[in-house]
């Protein structure tokens, strides 16, 4: 494994990180348009660049309460396969490249309560990252519909 830039993000009092190659941008909230009928953690639908693109809150999806989107609430568009979906996270300003010899496996206990989003771990100094995968974040439930 080489070198690979990633984008941190924070969900509650935790720090999360994509591969770069996997985030298209990074937007400031302004909101949502909600779609009836859909999952809790399916916010609903933004205009990105002139697409509409499903918004996954990862507060909810992650078991947390949600709360209202503050200036430091960000969505982090992820490219999927042909298809785009913005992840609502409560703050993303860092990009980092992260080195082999901080990344670890998760323990077990993580792998299974995360349902295996989590598919590393990183140390950088005195903090601990959780290293996910788009395609385990989005589900393919979220994107048959979007």
């Amino acid at each position: 494994m080489i070198e690979e830039l990633h984008v941190l993000f924070r969900v509650g009092a935790a720090e999360y990180a994509l591969p770069a190659r996997q985030v298209s941008q990074m937007e400031s909230f302004a909101g949502v348009t909600r779609i009836p009928g859909a999952a809790p953690h399916v916010a609903g639908i933004v205009q990105v660049r002139g697409r509409v693109v499903p918004v996954i809150d990862l507060r909810v999806k992650f078991g947390l309460e949600a709360t209202p989107a503050t200036q430091d609430s960000r969505l982090v568009v992820t490219q999927i396969g042909d298809r785009q979906v913005a992840l609502l996270v409560d703050g993303a300003r860092e990009v980092i490249r992260l080195s082999p010899e901080n990344v670890r496996p998760p323990p077990p206990m993580v792998v299974v309560q995360s349902r295996g989003i989590v598919r590393a771990i990183a140390q950088i100094g005195s903090r601990v990252v959780m290293l996910v995968d788009a395609d385990g974040l989005v589900g393919e439930e979220t994107l048959d519909g979007a």
